[in-house]
């Protein structure tokens, strides 16, 4: 069964492109990979087609962290965080994608700035490459849940 991993926000305010970072790196055997800009329900017909076993969205949100910190976001805590880029909530997409998909997980990277520029903080690059090398090691019990504890989804193929 195929995965897929959505990359969310816009990389031209700075820390809010750490999902438009990781999807353009991560590489995996088993996924596909999808850079969603600030957009990721005009990727639905996409999740709709391949009925992933998982599907990760990965992007930029105000937990409260240290900036680079990520942590998995529960469906029920997304309305707590700033994630805020989004034409549509991620927990209404989610609602809309129904059972089109197995699993999905939100891992929120804490940005510092998300102010108008190109380019991550080195915290937040830091903490991109680390859910990177967590997901291409299918190690997402790596992650903290936000307001919780770990994790227990097998992500490795």
């Amino acid at each position: 069964m195929m995965n897929l991993l959505f990359g969310v926000g816009n990389s031209l305010r700075k820390d809010d492109g750490a999902g438009n970072y990781v999807a353009s790196r991560f590489r995996k055997e088993g996924w596909k990979v999808f850079d969603c800009g600030t957009a990721p329900e005009n990727f639905s017909g996409v999740v709709r087609r391949e009925l992933p076993g998982i599907l990760v969205i990965v992007d930029a949100a105000d937990m409260g962290l240290a900036p680079g910190e990520c942590a998995i976001i529960p469906k029920e805590k997304i309305r707590d965080v700033g994630i805020g880029t989004h034409q549509l909530p991620l927990d209404t997409f989610i609602d809309f994608l129904g059972d089109a998909v197995a699993e999905v997980l939100i891992i929120g990277i804490q940005p510092g700035a998300v102010t108008t520029g190109e380019g991550l903080t080195d915290e937040v690059r830091s903490g991109a490459d680390r859910v990177l090398g967590l997901l291409e090691r299918g190690d997402i019990a790596g992650i903290p849940v936000l307001g919780g504890e770990r994790f227990g989804i097998d992500c490795s193929g």
